[in-house]
């Protein structure tokens, strides 16, 4: 949006709504424990029945996990948008949602070796999507986020959001959803066309 509407709007007292989406492709074999943490605040948001705080603490314990292996991020992408009217911005988180979700079950899930039952195969490529809508305005995440020192910077400001009460809306995905789910460079590529190398 424009400056001089941003401030129109101000003057005006109106409330300024904004919604983003940060993607965090991470490869590795070391990778896999971050899917424990993630699936665990999922779990603990599906118990709360979507409590904002509980989703607020949930979004912290992964970007805290995120910020803990940057050594393994190999690209990132943000979009977001600025809305004055706070259903609209509603509307954009439920698009958000929506394709987010698409991606979600995109890893291949792979038979267990006869061999050995107890061994589960480990994901190279772990795609996390954060959305996020929240109130007033935050210049670190309302930037290009694909490079190292932004993402931090915006992973961090994440956090901060939940400290400051204002955020009004937050989701997570990623990919591939479970231990033992694998995702391909193919579908890395295929599903996450967005990515850029950091």
């Amino acid at each position: 949006m424009s400056g001089w509407r941003d401030r129109l709007n101000r003057m005006g007292g109106r409330t300024r709504f904004a919604v983003c989406r940060i993607f965090v492709h991470l490869a590795g074999d070391e990778v896999a424990p971050l899917l424990g943490v993630l699936n665990r605040a999922s779990l603990d948001a599906i118990d709360a029945e979507g409590d904002m705080q509980v989703l607020a603490e949930g979004l912290v314990e992964i970007c805290e996990g995120l910020l803990q292996y940057d050594l393994y991020w190999q690209s990132a992408a943000n979009e977001g948008d600025v809305f004055w009217d706070e259903g609209e911005a509603g509307d954009y988180v439920t698009e958000l949602f929506t394709d987010s979700a698409q991606r979600y079950g995109v890893a291949e899930a792979t038979a267990l070796d006869e061999d050995d039952p107890l061994s589960l195969p480990v994901t190279q490529n772990l795609v996390v999507i954060l959305t996020v809508a929240y109130e007033g305005e935050v210049p670190t995440l309302e930037t290009d986020l694909a490079n190292i020192s932004a993402l931090k910077a915006g992973l961090k400001a994440l956090i901060n959001l939940r400290y400051d009460n204002k955020l009004r809306a937050i989701q997570w995905h990623y990919s591939p959803a479970q231990l033992g789910d694998v995702l391909t460079s193919e579908q890395l590529i295929l599903n996450f066309p967005e990515l850029i190398p950091l």
